[in-house]
């Protein structure tokens, strides 16, 4: 047995003697998760103490679930996680199916200069700071005469108060997000698409096939796995309200919290008020516990319907 691990030793330094240029690029990646992902674990501690700049972590009173007891004692507590997990599957399910639509689309363009201009059009968004988001929002929603308005009533249609009506805010944000990240998102899938072998494509053609039946039966079978990792990635955070998403847009605008406050921006102004690290810190533990459950609960979900598609 262990002439068999030293022989796997030998065998892997033996690897990585002959490719150092490859294990070279793999440095970055590595210390990028070690120093923002590994270490700050550590600090998890602050979730169940009552920290102190002067004592430091280790020197602070430990207090135990005391900092939970804010978040879920709250009255809005429901309100906020039920917030959360609405934006989050509006975002996740409306942002994948455009991305997909939008590869299926960016594949069937034969002209490479108009798809490389399109792709850019569409890919822009994505760059856009929330800031800049959020103005134009505020342009368009917000002001004595929001300019949808104008739109409206040149169209003989009633205005809106757009900035007092909470129930409109989670359909809006979720055009705003698929505008934002359907392009980002479509890449990855077209890349997908551009991996599927063109015998397929060609059999399908000798055999009378239209284009709408090769994308029903042949693009999108193959492109599920794929749809479905993008999908299980996206759920491990579906604890994780969009905070610069949601306060660039939204702000203090109280009136719009019923429907748009989610669990960032409600710690946000928490500790704006409460000044505790504690408390976010375990409202921090809470979204990651949650979000890893989900992330295994779906993935079992996922291999008992196609193992191929699952993560683990």
């Amino acid at each position: 047995m262990q002439y068999q691990l030293n022989a796997r030793k030998r065998s892997k330094l033996k690897h990585i003697a002959q490719n150092p240029f490859l294990y070279a690029m793999a440095v970055p990646g590595l210390l990028f998760f070690l120093v923002f992902s590994y270490f700050p674990i550590y600090g998890i501690m602050i979730a169940f103490k009552d920290y102190n700049f002067a004592k430091g972590i280790t020197g602070s009173d430990w207090v135990g679930f005391r900092n939970f007891d804010y978040f879920f004692t709250s009255d809005d507590f429901w309100v906020i996680l039920r917030n959360t997990l609405t934006l989050n599957m509006l975002f996740i399910v409306f942002t994948t199916a455009a991305a997909v639509l939008i590869a299926l689309m960016f594949n069937e363009i034969r002209n490479k200069y108009f798809k490389r201009i399109s792709q850019s059009f569409i890919f822009l968004p994505y760059f856009m700071s929330w800031i800049v988001v959020g103005m134009i929002v505020q342009s368009l929603f917000g002001g004595e005469e929001p300019m949808i308005n104008t739109w409206l009533q040149s169209m003989g249609l009633e205005p809106v108060n757009w900035m007092f009506e909470s129930k409109l805010w989670p359909y809006i944000l979720t055009v705003i997000r698929v505008w934002q990240g359907a392009g980002y998102l479509s890449i990855i899938f077209l890349a997908a698409i551009t991996g599927i072998s063109e015998d397929l494509y060609e059999a399908a053609r000798i055999d009378g096939a239209s284009k709408i039946q090769i994308v029903l039966r042949i693009t999108l079978p193959l492109l599920v796995p794929t749809i479905m990792i993008m999908t299980l990635l996206a759920v491990g955070k579906i604890f994780n309200g969009d905070f610069a998403m949601i306060y660039a847009i939204i702000g203090d605008n109280s009136l719009l919290y019923p429907t748009t406050d989610v669990i960032d921006t409600f710690v946000f102004r928490s500790m704006r008020q409460l000044h505790d690290f504690g408390m976010s810190s375990a409202v921090g533990l809470f979204q990651s516990v949650m979000g890893l459950i989900f992330v295994i609960t779906a993935n079992w979900v996922t291999r008992r319907v196609s193992k191929e598609s699952a993560l683990f």
